[in-house]
């Protein structure tokens, strides 16, 4: 009993140092960021883009507020670096995300291109290809490549830097791998997906292979690399635990509950909703459960 007091007292006690990091430290810094990037979208010249850059911003602002938080965990003098690229490489998953939902002749191979932004973004030697080369419009005043510059260079610019750049590298070809086969016809979409998520579903997980897929679509992970990068030293393992952590089970969590509520939304646009694989809705209770479990014990301290 005292020790289960003791539990939940430390428990209580970091998760209002947490808040408190958050909302004196970390928002005030995110604040900036949607300033500053609702302001460069206004840029925009094409006005179809131009629309869905604002409107992505304005619908996915909780997906900027959690990726900010992850911040909490950066020692102070980092942090902003941590704001800057994790709120960049957010908006950058988002808007290209909404792109290659639109209408075009080659979604395969357009919402592959688009997704290549979260490449670059990790890698502060790589080259700008031509993102939109499937795309119907392109005149975006460099606004993706601003985004995209911003994150590479805020992440390089963290001390632990080279100790995890190539794991958020391995992170982000995962998600690109996920968005190009998810957004092909409804029949193609599901056998590629399926196929390749098969492949991918760690051994002994028993995973099903739409939670593979949701778990490689999440971008968690590699938020919580970008705040791991803020550390001066980072432990031997810590990093490879910190990935394992979220792949698959934590970035499973994360997709799989997103879909839930984005169903009716997914379901009216006629888009791929991974939540409904499961065959009833206790079905879906019991493996939300089971894996919220798994994600639980991965993120316990030892």
């Amino acid at each position: 009993m005292v020790d289960s007091t003791r539990s939940r007292l430390a428990l209580s006690g970091a998760f209002a140092g947490a808040a408190s990091r958050y909302w004196l430290g970390v928002f005030p810094l995110l604040g900036r960021e949607l300033r500053h990037w609702h302001l460069r979208a206004h840029t925009i010249p094409d006005p179809a883009l131009r629309r869905l850059a604002l409107i992505t911003q304005k619908n996915e602002r909780g997906n900027l507020e959690g990726a900010a938080a992850f911040a909490v965990l950066a020692p102070r003098e980092h942090r902003a670096h941590v704001v800057r690229a994790v709120v960049a490489f957010q908006v950058v998953y988002d808007y290209v995300d909404t792109l290659a939902e639109q209408p075009c002749e080659d979604p395969v191979a357009n919402g592959h291109q688009l997704h290549l932004a979260l490449l670059t973004a990790l890698n502060p030697d790589g080259d700008h290809p031509d993102y939109y080369e499937h795309s119907s419009g392109s005149r975006d005043n460099g606004y993706m490549r601003n985004l995209i510059d911003t994150c590479r260079f805020a992440f390089a610019a963290l001390p632990s830097h080279a100790s995890v750049a190539e794991r958020a590298l391995h992170c982000a070809r995962r998600m690109v791998a996920y968005q190009s086969l998810n957004h092909g016809k409804p029949g193609d979409t599901r056998v590629a997906l399926a196929t390749w998520a098969s492949a991918m579903t760690p051994a002994g997980t028993a995973l099903r292979w739409w939670e593979t897929a949701a778990s490689a679509a999440s971008s968690l992970s590699v938020f919580a690399l970008i705040a791991a990068a803020a550390q001066p030293v980072l432990r031997t393992g810590e990093v490879a635990v910190t990935e394992g952590a979220y792949f698959p089970w934590i970035g499973a969590l994360h997709v799989l509950l997103d879909s839930l509520i984005d169903r009716g939304e997914d379901v009216a646009a006629g888009h791929h909703c991974l939540i409904d694989h499961y065959a009833s809705a206790d079905e879906t209770a019991t493996r939300l459960g089971d894996i919220a479990a798994h994600a639980t014990r991965r993120s316990s301290p030892p």
